[in-house]
């Protein structure tokens, strides 16, 4: 966790830090942190001088997942479907984004339907959250199909989910790199934690890194407002969060 700067004495020799400046002209004075309107302050972690070979998720604050997708900066994106309306999911934009697919929505929910319908006859029983493949071409869509019965998923549901997409990754370069929304502020496929509310973004990102992903992950639009609390760009987050909610500093 940054901590606070502390002030040298005079005696001490140190060569001034200068800021790097981010605009050209009167850039850096005329575009200022706005008192109303949405902002995030990112904190840094970890040292960009060494390289940390272990596993860590991205956290793409402010940028846009169809822009990257139509730029051919993923190949691999993770959504959610359902077998009955995904009108207003993002699987129908990546869809309508993608003129060489021959997939539309509407075959897409009735292939989820008809996968369902397999399930119910062969695997009455079975509860797991499967993992729907939609090649589109430029660009292949694992989607995220919740179990029979239910409006919505669960973080249950995302583990599962994100350990079988986990393992259908392994080996696959092919099928790199890969970017996965966080299923927070949907409306065709829901996310809700065991009390029926929606989980916050770090409950989310543990779910997925617990099942062995390590791509990258984009933040609802509506987190991008959160003047107040500070934010990291890659998970698992610095320890010090833990320490400062186990009341340490």
């Amino acid at each position: 966790m940054p901590r606070m700067a502390t002030r040298a004495s005079p005696s001490a020799s140190a060569t001034p830090s200068v800021s790097a400046r981010i605009y050209e002209g009167d850039g850096d004075r005329l575009v200022e942190v706005p008192a109303q309107g949405p902002k995030v302050t990112l904190l840094p972690s970890g040292d960009p001088r060494t390289a940390d070979a272990k596993r860590q998720i991205r956290v793409m604050w402010g940028q846009h997942l169809l822009d990257d997708l139509i730029a051919g900066r993923y190949r691999t994106v993770v959504c959610g479907v359902n077998d009955t309306d995904n009108t207003h999911g993002i699987l129908g934009e990546i869809l309508k984004l993608v003129p060489t697919s021959q997939w539309t929505l509407a075959s897409a929910t009735s292939y989820a339907k008809v996968f369902r319908s397999a399930v119910q006859l062969h695997a009455k029983e079975d509860r797991e959250p499967y993992i729907l493949k939609f090649d589109l071409d430029r660009v292949l869509v694992l989607a995220v199909l919740r179990p029979t019965g239910r409006d919505h998923l669960n973080l249950e549901d995302i583990y599962r989910g994100f350990r079988t997409i986990s393992q259908m990754l392994e080996g696959r370069a092919d099928r790199r790199p890969v970017a996965t929304i966080s299923f927070l502020g949907a409306k065709s496929n829901r996310l809700r934690d065991h009390g029926g509310e929606e989980p916050s973004c770090e409950a989310v990102l543990k779910a997925m890194y617990d099942a062995g992903y390590d791509g990258d992950f984009f933040p609802p639009v509506s987190a991008w407002d959160s003047g107040r609390t500070a934010v990291f760009a890659r998970y698992p987050f610095p320890a010090g969060v833990d320490r400062m909610r186990e009341g340490s500093s």
